[in-house]
């Protein structure tokens, strides 16, 4: 009996227009699509063919995920497990992918766009800057899963680099409490996104480290929300900025000689 294969496609981060035209290519072929429910945006599945199987996946184990997934496959040639974000971004993918490796099932990734970075797009923030900071950490506070030897957030804080924070709105106390024992002052910037990109649903919360918790518990966010701690926040509104070498004249590259400052 031949096997199709599964793809794992990263929906994005909410609004369907922001998955790949790859993915979006895939669902239109699919013969079976199983989705999360409970973070993605179900307008994505109106892209799979009238006579595609669905499957909400919000309230399936590990093991059933897998059984699902692989007799979907041996039913099509096409199967889909449609994620939230990128699959490879708190997305269970080692686990998913073991038992199709012992089925002998093929499959393959397709990435989507994090939330991470839809929400330093929805506030129009850069999450680089140069002379600033030029280091992005994806991380999350410990909860129900802790974290690993030397990656509690007051570590990576120290660094004082961008910080996306997935998974932990409802700590945002620990947030604060643990980067200010790294250093970071109370009146330090933060931004926090609800559902970035989803139509109608996006809320944006800019403050402090001081006062970050009440903004989000006025604006009702206890879920779904990415935060964002960066010395680069509230950079376009700066005085004066480092120049980008790659767009300053008096800098050369393969592309453009270096031109001579006026005397």
């Amino acid at each position: 009996m031949s096997l199709g294969s599964v793809w794992f496609v990263g929906a994005g981060p909410g609004d369907p227009e922001l998955i790949t035209v790859k993915g979006r290519r895939l669902l239109g072929e699919a013969g079976a699509v199983l989705y999360a429910g409970s973070l993605v945006d179900e307008a994505c599945t109106r892209y799979c063919p009238p006579t595609c199987e669905l499957r909400d996946s919000k309230d399936m184990t590990l093991e059933e995920i897998d059984a699902w997934l692989a007799a979907a496959a041996s039913r099509h040639l096409v199967v889909v497990r449609l994620q939230t974000g990128d699959p490879g971004l708190y997305g269970a993918l080692a686990e998913m992918t073991r038992g199709l490796d012992a089925a002998g099932i093929e499959w393959a990734v397709v990435p989507g766009v994090s939330s991470a970075l839809a929400s330093a797009a929805a506030a129009g923030e850069t999450l680089t800057l140069p002379e600033v900071t030029q280091t992005v950490i994806f991380t999350r506070v410990a909860g129900r899963t802790p974290m690993p030897p030397g990656e509690s957030l007051r570590d990576l804080a120290a660094h004082r680099s961008t910080l996306c924070i997935f998974l932990s709105i409802t700590l945002l106390h620990e947030v604060r409490d643990e980067l200010l024992e790294a250093g970071w002052s109370l009146d330090a910037p933060v931004l926090v996104v609800h559902k970035a990109s989803w139509p109608g649903q996006e809320i944006i919360v800019r403050g402090t480290l001081a006062d970050i918790k009440r903004r989000c518990q006025d604006a009702k966010i206890a879920s779904q929300a990415m935060i964002i701690a960066s010395p680069a926040l509230g950079a376009r509104a700066w005085e004066s900025l480092a120049r980008s070498k790659l767009y300053d004249p008096t800098f050369s590259h393969r592309f453009r000689k270096r031109q001579e400052t006026p005397t």
